[in-house]
């Protein structure tokens, strides 16, 4: 279990970023067409995880519109964008934006992912979302490098992220 905070206040995930080095977790995620996406079809790409509570938030928002630009620079790689918001408000979003370098996934259906992964907010104003996290799944889906976001309320630090990119 991992504490984060929200505006200082404390809430707990379920568990714990999977660990450096071993093969990531499989995921069943759904796209904006309401498809089913899964780590296999990313398979030979570097895959770097955007996960977030809300696309509706300041923050959330801003991420998603950062790793967007990140994505644009990137060869060999795509960058998921990954929360529990229904596909219809992702693709909202990312259309009104003009993001299109971004694969926007959600967790709505089962929240496995979450689970999964670690990320699912346990308790407090945002139980059942997930914890601001970035992961990065190199080229053979191994995790690479994971980064959990104290302060929910912050960005994550994407230049050491991009250390591993």
């Amino acid at each position: 279990m991992t504490v984060v905070t929200l505006k200082g206040s404390p809430m707990q995930t379920i568990g714990e970023l999977p660990v450096v080095g071993m093969d990531a977790p499989d995921f069943g995620l759904t796209d904006e067409d309401l498809s089913n996406r899964t780590l296999s079809d990313y398979a030979g790409k570097k895959i770097i995880m955007n996960i977030f509570p809300s696309i509706d938030t300041p923050v959330c928002s801003s991420t998603v519109r950062r790793f967007n630009e990140i994505a644009s620079k990137l060869s060999n790689s795509v960058v998921l964008c990954i929360s529990m918001d229904l596909p219809f408000a992702q693709k909202r979003f990312c259309g009104a934006e003009g993001l299109d370098r971004t694969i926007p996934l959600s967790d709505f259906r089962t929240g496995q992912f979450a689970k999964d992964y670690g990320v699912m907010i346990m308790d407090g104003p945002l139980r059942g979302l997930m914890a601001r996290a970035i992961i990065i799944v190199d080229d053979n889906g191994r995790v690479l490098y994971t980064q959990q976001v104290d302060e929910i309320s912050q960005e994550p630090d994407y230049d050491a992220a991009l250390d591993f990119v």
